[in-house]
Formats: C-alpha cells, sequence, structure tokens
C-alpha cells in the first residue's frame, strides 16, 4: 500500500543559531516542524516566531556556508545556522549540510510539494 503523497513534515534540530538582520538571536536555539506550523525558539524553549508553513518561505543563499538556510517567516527573515538533528530513530543525519537539507525538503512538503519553498 502506497504512504499518502503529502504527509505532515516533522523536523526538529536543535543547537540553532539564529539570526535576523545581522543580530543573533540565539546561539543554542530549535527549529521545529509539527502539526503543520514552523517555529523558531530559543535555547530556553521560548518562541522567538512561529507561522503555518504556507506562510513559510525558505531557501538556501548561494553566498552563505552550507550549514546555512534562510527563513522567511510572518515576513520577518531570519538566517538559520542548523547543526545537529534530533531524530527518534536514532540513525539521524548529524551535518550541518544535512540539516539544511531536511529542513527545506520539511517545508517544501509541508506548503504542498512545490518545487521551490
Amino acid at each position: 500500500m502506497a504512504e499518502p503523497e503529502f504527509g505532515e513534515p516533522e523536523f526538529t534540530a536543535t543547537g540553532v543559531r539564529i539570526e535576523r538582520s545581522l543580530r543573533s538571536l540565539t546561539r543554542a536555539g530549535q527549529v521545529k516542524i509539527k502539526d503543520g506550523r514552523l517555529e523558531l525558539l530559543t535555547s530556553y524553549g521560548r518562541e522567538i516566531d512561529s507561522a503555518p508553513l504556507g506562510a513559510v518561505h525558505a531557501s538556501k543563499p548561494w553566498f552563505a556556508g552550507r550549514d546555512r538556510a534562510r527563513a522567511t517567516v510572518n515576513g520577518t527573515r531570519y538566517v538559520l545556522t542548523l547543526g545537529r538533528l534530533e531524530d527518534p530513530s536514532g540513525a539521524g543525519e548529524t551535518t550541518g549540510e544535512a540539516a539544511v537539507r531536511r529542513f527545506l525538503e520539511a517545508v517544501r512538503s509541508g506548503r504542498g510539494g512545490g518545487a521551490r519553498a
């Protein structure tokens, strides 16, 4: 039996540096995608910003390092430097580059599977 094409994306990354307008908001934050929403959290779990995935734009800046992604949430641009991933199965990818790839895929599939998130 085939799985549904648009399942709920689940993604959690910890140790994420979150920046806005060249200002660091946290150096060990969290990025979570759950129940169709993206949440940016501080290291203490306080919400920085959140929005439904349909209102989130995510991309990989061409000029940045491999472990960086850009996200626009509620009209505010953030730069995310992703570190390790939390994978419930224990077989998680731990590189920043793999984390960025999975983050972009999760946003893209949550937005409806378009070619660009």
